[in-house]
């Protein structure tokens, strides 16, 4: 396989070093805006040859095209933020590549009533080209993480071995992971953090379809195994509700997340003041973002490795019946930060999203999952891809939880 990875931040990074020296990874061009370090990361692999350097604008369709023209790659692989998923995402189809990403294309709030009736949900503009790359019998496989990602491979394996008939389907993101020696400081981008957090979370319900509520409703407790007990979560915009809602038959869908109460008062701070807006505003004669002026005083998450202690975890909980009686299970990756970055010299969120890419990369490289149009992980077979987890030693785990016991 030939890939184009288009960004380099903390999850592109973990993608390079995670693939590298695969059998099926013939080539992988690395470009970011940030020519330097795409060439230290290069440099760090050490092989020139598999692993060119481009300088390249996410931003630009014709760029991205051109360049996974010139490389003649099989696969265009976004690792950068959401806003820059439609040029990447077109631009794939374009050079007549297939195509991942991590995060789908962003929502559009509803205008008059944001907190109670939907816009336009994540990735509604690129499932809306599913007809366009199924007629060029390319594949656009999106949201390709550890949630989204891993956490639909979850739910369909639950689907697949330990249901009859699912009623709810909950992703759950939370542990006891924290960065030490900083105020404030977030695992992966802080634009995205902030697009997803603020944003009008997204449920779905069989009666009711999709609907949105404030941004950190409904807070509970939910019970995280392996001796981290009860976590405070709440709802937070997420790509994983709406596809899971598409593919599989389930009752109710949601995703919520561990953010703390001090982190939460910090992004209502942030909405409060106008400085998680993307419209320029002008400072002293000059026109400049809000969101991107508390980027640039964030440190980069790439680099807070050694600063990380704790454990983070990701799983799908699933309730239903199985041979007619109640059941209820979690399915979670675990991982201790201090243990990936001793191993891998990575932070463990990074790690975390970043393994998901590589495992997809070989079922598509090996052709055990084929496909065209726009796709996501719950509509294949979950087996091979968790059998490739038990190959390289990904801890993964699956426990039941008495009917109705998941939340303090």
């Amino acid at each position: 396989m030939k890939v184009l990875l288009v960004g380099l931040g903390t999850v592109g990074e973990a993608i390079a070093r995670l693939s590298a020296g695969r059998p099926w990874l013939e080539l992988m061009v690395l470009a970011d805006q940030d020519l330097d370090r795409a060439r230290r990361i290069a440099g760090e692999i050490g092989d020139d040859s598999t692993h060119p350097v481009a300088q390249l604008d996410a931003s630009d369709e014709r760029a991205v095209e051109e360049l996974a023209r010139a490389h003649g790659v099989d696969l265009v692989l976004n690792a950068v933020d959401p806003r820059f998923v439609m040029p990447v995402f077109r631009a794939a189809l374009a050079a007549d590549a297939d195509y991942m990403d991590l995060a789908l294309s962003t929502s559009t709030p509803h205008p008059t009533d944001p907190y109670g009736t939907v816009g336009s949900i994540v990735g509604d503009e690129q499932f809306a080209m599913d007809d366009v790359w199924r007629e060029r019998g390319r594949l656009a496989l999106v949201g390709q993480g550890i949630s989204p990602g891993l956490a639909q491979v979850f739910a369909a394996h639950a689907a697949k071995h330990l249901f009859d008939e699912i009623h709810d389907v909950n992703i759950r993101a939370g542990g006891d992971l924290r960065v030490e020696g900083y105020p404030i400081a977030t695992v992966f981008s802080i634009w995205t953090t902030i697009e997803e957090c603020l944003n009008p979370p997204l449920v779905w319900e069989k009666e009711r379809g999709f609907f949105t509520l404030p941004p950190f409703a409904e807070p509970e407790r939910f019970i995280f195994p392996e001796g981290m007990g009860p976590v405070e979560c709440v709802h937070v915009e997420h790509e994983d509700v709406a596809m899971i809602a598409r593919n599989l038959d389930a009752r109710r869908v949601t995703f919520k997340y561990a953010l703390g109460q001090e982190f939460i008062g910090a992004l209502m701070l942030l909405h409060a003041l106008g400085l998680d807006r993307t419209d320029p505003i002008e400072v002293d004669g000059q026109q400049v973002i809000p969101r991107n002026v508390v980027a640039a005083l964030v440190p980069d998450p790439s680099t807070l490795g050694d600063s990380m202690v704790g454990r983070a975890i990701v799983g799908t909980h699933v309730t239903g019946l199985k041979d007619g009686e109640p059941r209820e299970i979690f399915s979670y990756q675990l991982c201790d930060a201090q243990d990936i970055m001793a191993r891998f010299g990575l932070q463990p969120v990074g790690w975390q999203t970043g393994f998901n890419a590589v495992v997809a990369m070989e079922l598509l490289a090996d052709g055990i999952w084929q496909g065209t149009g726009v796709r996501s992980s719950e509509q294949f077979d979950p087996d091979p891809y968790l059998a490739i987890m038990d190959r390289d030693g990904i801890y993964h785990a699956t426990i039941d939880i008495p009917p109705g016991e998941a939340f303090a």
